[in-house]
């Protein structure tokens, strides 16, 4: 009697967009101009990283200069 294979079970999400930022404070409005979505004001947390709550891109702090990506805008000071 010949086994039936089961198949596996697909990954729950692909990994996020990590994006390399320096500033604490950043604003997201996703890619693609009028596609993208509104601009959020998001402030890194205490471990230096922050999701995006519409497109899920992933801030990192990074101690040097991160490359500008497209719907990314650091801000600086307070709010």
């Amino acid at each position: 009697m010949a086994r039936k294979t089961i198949p596996a079970a697909p990954s729950a999400a692909p990994e996020p967009e990590i994006v390399r930022v320096h500033a604490r404070r950043v604003a997201c409005d996703g890619v693609g101009g009028a596609l993208g979505h509104p601009r959020v004001y998001l402030d890194l947390g205490v471990d230096g990283t922050v999701d995006c709550p519409y497109c899920d891109r992933r801030f990192v702090l990074d101690a040097g200069h991160g490359e500008g990506a497209p719907g990314v805008y650091e801000v600086s000071g307070g709010h």
